[in-house]
């Protein structure tokens, strides 16, 4: 008679590589623990890298709450190139000369971003529209007359350094905010538009990156390796 795989539960703090799904970490730890009951308390775009918080076994019954926990995110958004995914995993849709006082624009429209605010929500994303995701939609030529809007939270943004075209920042904010988004307008307002082009998330829900471990480290680790990795949850 075999015996019996262990029952884990607990959190698991994932670094994400870049290109890697949050589809991808659940299965990888899924087949690690043997462990069927896995999820994660919020998405990752697969450009981004990052803390991805996952639950295993009875500490799925937590997800909805975490899901809605804030986010604090560092990144890079680069100015003078618009995509049509507003990120650099798009294809390149327009491109402008940085104007002469660029900065102090970012700087003005950077006011905004405190308190409640309402952005669009971006074609190439999992909203859906009649059921249907706009990313699908899009994909089709399908695009809708009018893209959805929601209501976030910035609670702190703080931009970090200008190396033209490239401004780094960090930004706490409240789930389900399109950092995405926040780099489109940031460029409408500078006159030159701007992309995504780095995202890392460095806390989320009161859990921090600086504990997580990388999802290609989990890759090489028994399975006694991986489980003593749990973390309880408050």
């Amino acid at each position: 008679m075999q015996p019996k795989t262990p029952l884990f539960s607990g959190v698991f703090l994932a670094d994400k590589p870049s290109g890697w799904t949050s589809h991808d970490a659940v299965m990888l730890l899924r087949r690690k623990l043997g462990a069927p009951r896995i999820a994660h308390s919020g998405t990752l775009d697969p450009l981004a890298t990052g803390l991805l918080v996952m639950l295993v076994g009875m500490a799925t019954s937590r997800q909805a709450e975490l899901q809605k926990a804030s986010k604090a995110y560092e990144g890079v958004i680069s100015f003078g190139a618009e995509t049509d995914t507003l990120d650099a995993a798009g294809k390149i849709t327009a491109q402008s000369p940085l104007p002469a006082d660029v900065y102090e624009r970012i700087v003005s429209a950077s006011a905004r971003y405190s308190g409640e605010i309402e952005q669009t929500v971006p074609l190439y994303s999992a909203a859906k529209r009649g059921g249907v995701p706009l990313h699908r939609l899009a994909r089709q030529g399908r695009s809708p007359d009018e893209l959805p809007v929601k209501k976030v939270t910035i609670y702190a943004w703080e931009l970090r350094g200008w190396q033209a075209p490239d401004l780094s920042f960090r930004l706490e904010c409240s789930s389900g905010t399109y950092v995405r988004s926040i780099a489109s307008e940031l460029g409408k307002a500078a006159g030159c538009g701007a992309h995504l082009k780095v995202l890392r998330r460095v806390s989320a829900g009161g859990f921090s990156l600086d504990r997580a471990v990388s999802l290609e480290a989990v890759k090489d680790m028994t399975r006694e390796q991986a489980a003593a990795l749990l973390l309880p949850l408050p």
